[in-house]
């Protein structure tokens, strides 16, 4: 790794003219775009052949050929074999994302640090987690995930090119990568990008769990081919959530969007550690059902076992109780968003596999305009691999949108 130097500036009387890069001709931000197309297409949706690449992106056989050309010069597609159709002949030859292309995939959590390496196409090489006794603090944190790093560090440089590694946290995360609340953690205004950076010496990019996950399920998961999709996930962190308008991720005001956990649905409910009572993600959590199960702690296909079996009156009323609550949500989310499908991931997960009828009813019928509208209700797919991959999806996100430029060195 070349070591970073800092050199000191000239001292200018004059004000500097900044150098103008050369405009780019519509032709090249043409070409530009619709190799970021391909590369998207072949890295969410797998081996693809180049007639099937030329029907889902309207380009024609000889620019779909110069195009993938280009990509594997570049050595961020392979060619491989695709998919029988079934038909007589040879095989068709395709196109996949070159999974040797790797990003670092880094989950924060209170009570673990993960961290995966993560190639184009969702391929996860590794994994690794260091489990911990009590939430770190963000030195805590760096050193953990610096240290399960630099255990990768030589199987990465001989085998792999590295883009760089992406973060999810539990909490309010802004464009910059500073981490201004998260609560579960007991981290407030930490810059996270900036301190696991230098502590990595590769690019890094922080986002809210969430949101990198919503990401993630639409371009490997259920929501996949979706345009508008509202995703919630729920966990002993809270709820979070992220919204897929007309095929890109809705980030609001410093990359805020997306914090349904804190949509008040019962003025006179628990306090919220936002300061106010009756948000989400104190009605719908799953303490109580876990503490009347008499269990500490359950994953989420223990807890689907766990409530598939429970007879008691008790537990069954407290479940239909957060049913209930989550239906009141989603029928207004649904009537501000109007989404297609509505994807459940985690605990809120757990209550749709437990209560589907009862949810999906709620969402059918109640939203205004329910009789020209179809919402689909489902689960999220990705289950535990939604969280190993999901953060790589954040260091991805600028060589996806433009291959020539953020292509690593071969």
């Amino acid at each position: 790794m070349t070591a970073r130097r800092t050199v000191a500036a000239p001292e200018i009387t004059t004000p500097p003219v900044a150098a103008r890069p050369a405009a780019r001709t519509t032709n090249e931000d043409v070409r530009q775009q619709n190799l970021a197309a391909v590369l998207q297409l072949v890295h969410g949706a797998g081996a693809t052949s180049r007639s099937e690449i030329g029907a889902h992106t309207g380009l024609n056989r000889s620019t779909v050929t110069g195009l993938v050309q280009e990509l594997l010069d570049l050595q961020l597609v392979r060619e491989t074999a695709v998919k029988p159709t079934g038909r007589a002949g040879r095989p068709s030859l395709g196109v996949a994302a070159e999974d040797r292309v790797v990003a670092l995939s880094v989950s924060a959590d209170p009570h673990a640090v993960s961290v995966a390496l993560v190639g184009l196409g969702g391929a996860v090489h590794s994994r690794v987690r260091h489990d911990l006794a009590k939430p770190p603090s963000p030195r805590r944190f760096v050193q953990v995930a610096s240290s399960l790093v630099a255990g990768m560090r030589a199987d990465i440089d001989r085998h792999y090119r590295l883009v760089g590694a992406g973060v999810a946290v539990p909490g309010l995360v802004d464009h910059g990568g500073t981490v201004l609340l998260a609560p579960s953690l007991g981290w407030r205004r930490e810059n996270m990008a900036h301190r696991l950076a230098d502590a990595l010496g590769i690019e890094v990019r922080v986002g809210n769990d969430a949101s990198v996950g919503a990401m993630a399920e639409t371009r490997f998961g259920i929501g996949r081919d979706i345009d508008n999709v509202l995703y919630l996930s729920g966990s002993m962190n809270g709820i979070g959530g992220g919204l897929v308008l007309d095929g890109a991720l809705l980030r609001g005001t410093s990359g805020f969007a997306g914090e349904f956990g804190h949509t008040v649905v019962n003025t006179s409910g628990a306090l919220c550690s936002c300061g106010r009572r009756g948000c989400l993600q104190v009605e719908v959590h799953p303490a109580k059902v876990l503490a009347l199960l008499g269990r500490r702690g359950l994953d989420e296909d223990e807890l689907d076992i766990e409530l598939g079996l429970v007879r008691d009156p008790v537990i069954l009323a407290e479940v239909a109780r957060q049913v209930d609550v989550l239906s009141v949500a989603l029928t207004n989310f649904v009537n501000a968003f109007a989404p297609q499908m509505v994807v459940l991931s985690g605990y809120l997960g757990v209550l749709l596999a437990t209560s589907r009828e009862r949810l999906s009813a709620a969402v059918r019928i109640h939203p205004v305009g329910a009789e020209g509208r179809t919402v689909r209700l489902e689960r999220a797919h990705m289950r535990s691999h939604l969280m190993q991959i999901a953060p790589a999806e954040l260091a991805f996100e600028s060589l996806l949108n433009d291959p020539v430029s953020r292509a690593p060195a071969v």
